[in-house]
Order: structure tokens, then C-alpha cells, then sequence
């Protein structure tokens, strides 16, 4: 999931910043390692953990499956473009400055623009994508394991 994430997010902010076409290809897999690497560093390490212990701590009915998704998914989100936003606005200020505005105005600008694309993202597309393909893979794996497929 985080690597479909991190494709998806780092073309959006391309496309939204008009640097599609300015950079090359080699620089844009370099923005898709990077990105890939520090997501993934962030999500094992701080904000999958705090994601899941404040989805946990919530008060809901945690039987039910679809309320233990969505929070996990809303403070995985909120998490991950927080601290993504940070490695956007360095490689913003990098590539081509800060421009006129304020570092302030300029972290929550790129944290709002992620924030009302990330969640459609992660909710209707990558969640659903990744949970379909890994209970496909598993299934697969379990009939193997069993003796059902040879």
C-alpha cells in the first residue's frame, strides 16, 4: 500500500505543481525511491504504530471490521501526509524555492492539498486494491499449503 501511495502522491504533487515534463525521468525515480524509502521508514516506525494504538483507543465496536479500517486509515493518512508534506516542501524548496510565501503557509498548503487527495486515495482505491489483492494472494497461498493446488 505504501508504494502504490507513494506513486500515486508524488505524480499528484507534480501534476499540481507543474513540474511534470520539468524534471527528468531520472529525477523523478529518484523522487519515487526517496519518497518510497522515508514513507516506508515513517509507517513501520511512528506513524503506523501511532496510528494503530489511537485507532484502538477510540470508543467504537471494534467488531466491527469497517470502523477498525476507517480509523486506521483516517490517523494513517492524517500521520503520513503530515510528516510527507515536510519531505514535499524540502523538495519544493530544493527544486525551486519557496517563492513568496511563508514556510508556515507553505506546509499547510502542500498538507491540505495531500490531505483532500490522499484520503479518497487511500479509502476508495489503494485500501479496497490492497486488501482485495493480499486476501487473493493468501487464499492462493493457504490452497497451496493444504494440498489443493498442485
Amino acid at each position: 500500500m505504501c508504494l502504490g501511495m507513494v506513486v500515486v502522491m508524488t505524480f499528484y504533487n507534480l501534476l499540481i505543481n507543474g513540474m511534470i515534463g520539468m524534471l527528468p525521468i531520472k529525477g523523478i525515480l529518484i523522487q519515487l525511491m526517496l519518497g518510497f524509502i522515508i514513507a516506508f521508514l515513517l509507517e513501520l516506525f511512528i506513524v503506523g504504530p501511532a496510528a494503530q494504538k489511537l485507532a484502538f483507543s477510540l470508543p467504537y465496536d471494534k467488531s466491527k471490521k469497517i470502523f477498525v479500517i476507517l480509523s486506521v486509515s483516517f490517523f494513517m493518512v492524517v500521520g503520513m501526509v503530515l510528516f510527507m508534506s515536510l519531505y514535499g516542501l524540502g523538495t519544493a524548496y530544493f527544486y525551486n524555492g519557496l517563492g513568496e510565501e511563508s514556510l508556515f503557509i507553505s506546509y499547510f498548503s502542500i498538507v491540505f492539498k495531500n490531505l483532500i487527495f490522499a484520503f479518497p486515495l487511500q479509502l476508495i482505491i489503494m485500501g479496497p486494491l490492497v486488501r482485495y489483492i493480499f486476501a487473493k494472494f493468501f487464499k492462493v497461498q493457504r490452497m497451496m499449503e493444504s494440498g489443493s493446488i498442485s
